[in-house]
């Protein structure tokens, strides 16, 4: 698969997140802001909530950026046979019968997207099932907790 292709579908997604959470940012501070927000006595907080509000997609809107950042100057490394899982790592698994694609991140896990008809779920290596992954090779068979039960999985292919 084309490495290169995934990381700039992942960062394409990420910048049409961000772009989302400026617009609703925006909006939230303008109504923070607006005079029918100002309260009309102590217990009306709708302004308090509209600025919280804010405040939340500002931080989830600088969390996209740094991920996008790191997503753009992430090479797209070929891993050798043998090599083990690390960020930059496409990684197809099988668990419960079924084959799924998972490309380790630096973040932005939980992030899908569709590459040649194939989805692909960022992982980071902070995540449960990154963190069980990280340094196993092609073939390896661990057992992994997916929903807090070990299940038997064979990795079939690091790229």
């Amino acid at each position: 698969m084309n490495k290169r292709a995934i990381i700039q579908k992942i960062t394409d997604k990420l910048v049409a997140e961000l772009e989302v959470y400026f617009r609703a940012a925006h909006a939230s501070r303008t109504e923070a802001t607006h005079e029918s927000s100002k309260a009309e006595n102590k217990y009306d907080t709708r302004g308090l909530e509209a600025s919280y509000l804010a405040r939340g997609q500002s931080k989830q809107a600088a969390e996209l950026e740094a991920a996008i950042a790191e997503f753009e100057k992430l090479g797209a490394r070929k891993f050798a046979a043998g090599d083990g899982i690390a960020v930059g790592a496409l990684v197809e698994l099988e668990h419960g019968g079924e084959n799924s694609l998972y490309f380790v991140g630096p973040r932005a896990g939980g992030t899908e997207i569709l590459h040649d008809r194939k989805e692909i779920l960022v992982i980071t290596p902070q995540s449960p099932l990154g963190d069980q992954l990280m340094g196993r090779k092609t073939g390896d068979q661990p057992q992994l907790t997916f929903g807090g039960v070990k299940q038997p999985a064979k990795i079939l292919r690091v790229e």
